[in-house]
This record gives C-alpha cells, structure tokens and sequence, in this order.
C-alpha cells in the first residue's frame, strides 16, 4: 500500500529546515556511508551524517510533526520509527539512487538496538518546481508508480519494494528519509485496517451515532488486537 500524507510540515517549519540544512556545508557527507552492498553499487547522493547536531535537531522536529498527523498513524500503526535522515540529489552532478531494497533490519545509531523497516517514508522538503527529474519509482502490486509530491507532503510505501530515485537534472532535490517498524507487519493487515478506520471516520462524519460505528470500530480494535506485535 502506497499513500500520500499531506501537510506533515507547513511553510514556516519548510523553510526553517531549508535554511538550516543550506548552512550545514560540513554535515554533508556520501550517501554511500550507510547503504548496504546492493545500495552502495547504485547510491549517487548526499546525506547529512549520522549523529550530526543538525541532523538530530531537524529528525525532532519530523518525529513531532508526525505525531500531530492521525493519517500517518492510520496508515503505518507505528511502534518504532528509525530517527529521521536527510538527503540531496544535485542536478549538477546527475545524482540518483538506482533500483534496490531497503535492508530488512537496521541498527539504531548509538543504541545497540534493532528496528525491522516494514515501511519506509519519504518527506519531501524542496518544491517541485525547484528541481527536474528525482522522481521516487515504487514498484508495488498495480505496476510502477511515479512519486514526486509538493514540498511537506510525505509518502509511504512498503519496505519491501524495489524503488529507485530517478536521476536530477536541474536544481536540488533535499528530503527526509525514514523507516517504521509498525505494530502490523503484514503489508496487507496495514491495508485492510486502514480502510475499516477510513471508514470509520467518514461514518463519523456522515452519520454520527450511527449505531454501526460501534460495532465497526469494535472490530477495528479486535483485528488489530489480534495482529499487533507489541
């Protein structure tokens, strides 16, 4: 399941990360550091480094502005998230990430503790007009699809997509890139949940206390029950 979170961050939070990830010079350092053997053979892009001050701060800032969106919460049912990291695709340079996998388990810098990704996140921070090309290709069960969102939005996919970020020719391509590992880790329970919530909320609004959304938000909370892994 794919989906689009709009609004994660408004235009005074947009800029303030632009500003602050423009004037990190130092931080920037080769994508490749932390990709795995199959990433780093296709990986061409910049990243601010691991443990980095910046780096710290602006990861904050995306953890507390997803708390504040019940549709991500819907969507990813999130029990841990891999601190959030930043990337820069130069149109100077032709830079791209070739088609990969995201590694199944990743180490949490500095914890000694271990997230699975089953859902990765891609938060885009520069406006689309900014920059040609550097369009995110999932491949999920309806074919290829072509992600290239206005700046703020963020979208969702599973983890165990074959993806790739298509070369940039023109401008800068900076966005926040993160892991979840969610409470669901069927790919299709997430998918079925999400749209019984969906539902629930659109009968909320449509018909509030209609006698259904008992027993419909009663069954939500058994399936989720029975396949959260908590």
């Amino acid at each position: 399941m794919l989906t689009r979170i709009p609004k994660v961050l408004n235009a005074e939070q947009l800029q303030y990360m632009r500003e602050r990830l423009a004037g990190a010079r130092e931080a920037w350092v080769d994508g490749r550091a932390t990709a795995g053997h199959q990433g780093a053979q296709v990986k061409h892009n910049l990243q601010i480094a691991e443990g980095s001050e910046v780096g710290a701060e602006l990861g904050q800032g995306v953890l507390a502005a997803l708390e504040r969106q019940p549709l991500f919460i819907s969507a990813a049912l999130p029990h841990r998230i891999y601190p959030p990291m930043f990337n820069r695709y130069e149109g100077q340079a032709g830079m791209h990430f070739g088609n990969h996998v995201d590694g199944s388990v990743r180490l949490i810098p500095g914890s000694g503790e271990q997230i699975r990704t089953d859902l990765s996140a891609t938060l885009f921070i520069s406006s689309p007009e900014d920059y040609d090309g550097g369009e995110l290709i999932v491949q999920d069960a309806y074919g290829e699809q072509r992600v290239k969102l206005p700046a703020g939005d963020m979208v969702l996919y599973p983890a165990t997509s074959l993806h790739r970020v298509t070369p940039v020719t023109r401008g800068a391509r900076v966005a926040s890139f993160f892991w979840i590992q969610s409470m669901v880790r069927d790919d299709g329970q997430r998918a079925l949940l999400f749209d019984l919530d969906m539902s629930v909320v659109r009968l909320t609004q449509d018909a509030p206390g209609h006698d259904a959304l008992v027993s419909l938000t009663g069954c939500y909370h058994n399936l989720l029950r029975m396949w959260a892994d908590v």
